[in-house]
């Protein structure tokens, strides 16, 4: 792969996401919690309200969680505001430890994602679209090969250059090969789609368990959705019930 065709690209057609202008390990942190499995043009209104109100982690680690699902409803997957406002407690208390992971709810490629952004790290951040197109171009991944690529003193821009990437042009479906800055060499895309026979949104869990806590933030009546829904969020520390009601917690 060019990796510097690949950076000149990025510099020209990066989109301009507000957590690209930025340093500060927690912001960079509320972002990428909030990418997870989420589109970037619907996140920045939340990461733009979310610093507004919680602009660092005092300031999340002391806020009452119903405050912090209040912020969060509509993005989905709530319980990753509460484990984000977790990992505040302990950045707030103790300071950024050395090995990020040590944050609840920061796994391998979140943590390289912040290191990288926020300090320079020399790390490969290795998400769904980077993994996409290392096994288009070269039938496989490898994490190896990923760190292999990395631009030496640009691990930050390398990163978010491949993300771009994946995200724009090598897509899941309907990739832009005329488009691609690395096209030469690619395998290219190998396979079409696979259906997976996936159920609507509007029938799955996700949905039913966001609805309820969207109900109880809006303090309308929480909806019918079943005693499993309900224990799920429960568990997970989303809801509480007692007497019969249910409540945020």
């Amino acid at each position: 792969m060019d990796t510097d065709a690949l950076l000149a690209w990025y510099d020209r057609v990066r989109r301009p996401l507000p957590w690209r202008d930025t340093r500060d390990p927690y912001a960079l942190l509320v972002s990428e919690v909030m990418l997870q499995q989420t589109q970037a043009l619907r996140v920045v209104p939340y990461y733009e309200r979310w610093l507004a109100r919680f602009p660092d982690a005092p300031a999340l680690a002391r806020a009452p969680a119903r405050a912090v699902l209040e912020a969060w409803s509509g993005l989905g997957y709530n319980r990753r505001a509460l484990a984000l406002q977790s990992a505040a407690r302990v950045v707030a208390e103790s300071g950024w430890p050395d090995d990020l992971t040590e944050l609840p709810g920061v796994g391998p490629y979140t943590a390289a994602a912040v290191a990288s952004f926020a300090w320079d790290r020399q790390e490969a951040a290795i998400d769904t679209n980077v993994r996409r197109v290392l096994e288009r171009r070269e039938g496989r991944f490898s994490r190896g090969r990923v760190e292999q690529l990395l631009p030496p003193g640009r691990a930050a821009t390398f990163n978010q250059a491949m993300m771009e990437l994946g995200a724009t042009v090598c897509r899941p479906r309907a990739p832009r090969c005329g488009e691609c800055p690395v096209a030469a060499g690619c395998g290219g895309f190998a396979a079409k789609p696979r259906r997976t026979g996936a159920p609507p949104f509007e029938q799955t869990d996700r949905f039913a368990r966001g609805r309820v806590v969207a109900a109880l933030v809006a303090g309308e009546p929480v909806p019918e959705v079943g005693e499993r829904i309900l224990a799920g969020l429960e568990r997970d520390g989303l809801i509480v019930r007692m007497n019969g009601r249910v409540r945020l917690p």
